[in-house]
């Protein structure tokens, strides 16, 4: 058996080595057994058996080989937890949770700022400051000895005055659909979503927020759909204010924070394009409706549904897209008419060599097939438009 080498190439960063080295301790003669020099020291090699190399012995001698052992540097391969990046998620205060405030019918204001105009014109009779034409209509005799006011008479008064203002004062009326935030030194007390008419604490910020069902209509945005065409779609979101605390407190605005979280979703998921299966526009529906109820649900918005209602080509590849929908349409109905005519000449020659009518050979048949296709596609092209 003839081996050949090939020239190795002069590598002139490698430095040369011997061939054989004598091991350490042994004869130093030209008759030692030499051993090659490692180029891997940290690695341990193990010999191939001869009988491995010929692939004609039948039942070569099984052969234990040590493992092969190759020293790896420590730490390779391995990859902190700490160092990975992670995803931030929108977290809001875990004690800004909506609660119910402590309000009284609106009975109860009303008989407080009765009973505090009451006391300010019995103030003004004990006073001697009732009018006389006032006295006679409440059916008061008038008080001889009227005079300066007194300490107690100031007093009465700004007794009787404060209950008044905070009986009138404290009135609301609550709507369906509507609720009251409540708010003192900011910091939130509480949320009304009674009905009818409610006394409340005149010193709390009230903000109204809308908790009825909505729906917004966003104008078009930018998208794109599986293959990076850019798109254009409005979308129809149906959602709704579950938490009027986190809403109102967690975020400055939550329905222009509805509208970003749309917008960063519709660059997210690839939508399908005009024209679309329905399963696939069903597909990207489901996927904005998740994204988008997962960022808002932590400022209490409650997201339904986020449904494309009209999807278009951006205007930079309108044009393009239309010429290729063309010619896809048109490849299509090539495709149509001519597995048509193939089914039509077929039927056609079967049913004459069936039936008999016709003993044709492979030239014939030939000749036949052709002028069938060709007559049957010359009349579909004088039916077509």
């Amino acid at each position: 058996m003839t081996t050949t080498t090939s020239p190795v190439p002069d590598t002139p960063d490698i430095p040369e080595t011997p061939e054989h080295v004598p091991e350490p301790g042994g004869p130093v003669d030209g008759a030692a057994a030499a051993r090659p020099v490692r180029l891997i020291r940290t690695e341990s090699t193990t010999e191939i058996p001869v009988h491995l190399l010929f692939r004609d012995d039948p039942e070569p001698a099984a052969v234990r080989l040590p493992p092969a052992v190759v020293a790896r540097r420590p730490g390779a391969g391995r990859q902190d937890a700490r160092e990975r990046p992670r995803l931030a998620v929108p977290r809001v205060d875990p004690e800004l949770v909506e609660r119910p405030a402590r309000v009284l019918p609106g009975v109860a204001g009303v008989l407080a700022g009765v009973c505090g105009a009451a006391g300010c014109v019995a103030t003004s009779w004990w006073a001697g400051a009732l009018p006389p034409l006032a006295a006679e209509a409440l059916g008061l005799s008038e008080r001889a000895g009227a005079g300066a006011l007194g300490p107690a008479q100031w007093a009465a008064y700004a007794g009787a005055g404060t209950l008044g203002l905070f009986g009138f004062g404290g009135l609301a009326r609550g709507r369906t659909g509507r609720a009251w935030v409540l708010g003192l030194f900011g910091r939130y007390r509480g949320t009304v979503r009674r009905t009818g008419l409610l006394w409340v604490n005149p010193l709390l910020l009230r903000r109204r927020v809308d908790v009825r069902l909505r729906h917004w209509r966003s104008e078009p945005m930018q998208a794109a759909d599986r293959s990076g065409v850019a798109l254009r779609v409005a979308v129809l979101v149906v959602w709704r204010v579950r938490d009027t605390a986190r809403a109102t407190l967690g975020v400055e605005d939550h329905e222009g924070y509805l509208r970003t979280c749309v917008e960063a979703a519709l660059l997210r998921v690839p939508m399908a394009g005009p024209g679309a299966a329905r399963d696939a526009t069903e597909a990207a529906q489901d996927a904005l409706t998740r994204l988008v109820a997962a960022d808002t649900a932590p400022v209490g918005v409650e997201v339904f549904v986020v449904r494309p209602v009209r999807v278009e080509y951006a205007p930079e590849v309108a044009a393009a897209m239309h010429r290729r929908r063309i010619a896809a349409l048109d490849a299509q109905h090539r495709a149509s008419v001519l597995s048509s005519v193939v089914d039509s000449v077929e039927d056609t020659v079967t049913r004459l060599t069936v039936r008999g009518l016709v003993e044709l050979d492979d030239y014939e048949r030939k000749v036949l097939v052709k002028d069938l296709t060709v007559a049957f596609c010359a009349g579909r092209g004088e039916a077509g438009p």
